[in-house]
């Protein structure tokens, strides 16, 4: 019985393929991305469509599908280079995906939809629920316009500018903080550990969030 190391054994990982065989390979990874943006759809939908007899299931709902969204932006890029498959489609529109899942959150997290219209009649500076002021979804904004930016005029000259250590790490805090917010929301506040846990996560965002900027501008110098 052939091993999985024999060079006969057709794999993703041995060559030769055909042609067929390559374009299925090639799409897989694809398909995951875009996978991820009808899951980001959905889950926008749960944040800004619920009700509140439902907002609890909601709220966990909306968890679960973001959580596997995430995953699935780890899943495509180790197929992506595991199969040596990487395309231009896939580093265009892997981080554009990831901007819209995070980024939308947040600006969905400081919108009306999480205001606490109680509180409102008594503080009208009152705080939204979610813990994420406005301020933050700008310092989240200017840094992915910066570094979409740079990445650009980088193609452009034909310099892989593809993300860093930075970028990997601020994506992996992102998603925890987003998260941590939405298990807060389904708990209705309830849990004071996971109240503090939120607002540290979301405080560690958007000093990460920063300061991975000024790596890709570092690098963006000796590149460009």
């Amino acid at each position: 019985m052939a091993s999985a190391r024999d060079p006969d054994v057709r794999s993703p990982y041995n060559l030769p393929l055909s042609c067929g065989e390559i374009c299925v390979y090639r799409q897989v990874p694809n398909i995951i991305t875009v996978s991820r943006l009808a899951l980001t759809i959905v889950f926008f939908f749960l944040l800004h469509v619920h009700e509140k007899d439902t907002f609890t299931r909601q709220m966990w709902i909306g968890f679960v599908v973001f959580v596997v969204a995430a995953l699935t932006d780890a899943i495509d890029g180790y197929l992506a280079r595991k199969w040596k498959v990487e395309s231009v489609f896939g580093r265009i529109v892997d981080p554009f995906v990831d901007k819209i899942l995070i980024v939308g959150a947040f600006i969905l997290f400081s919108s009306d939809e999480f205001v606490n219209v109680a509180a409102l009649k008594y503080f009208p500076d009152a705080r939204n629920i979610t813990g994420v002021a406005p301020w933050m979804c700008v310092v989240l904004i200017a840094r992915e316009f910066l570094i979409t930016g740079i990445r650009g005029v980088a193609e452009a000259k034909g310099v892989d500018f593809s993300a860093d250590w930075a970028g990997k790490v601020k994506m992996i805090v992102q998603s925890i903080a987003v998260g941590a917010i939405m298990v807060d929301l389904a708990l209705t506040g309830q849990n004071s550990f996971v109240r503090i846990t939120r607002d540290i996560t979301i405080w560690t965002t958007v000093v990460v969030t920063a300061l991975s900027a000024i790596t890709y501008i570092v690098r963006a110098r000796r590149l460009l």
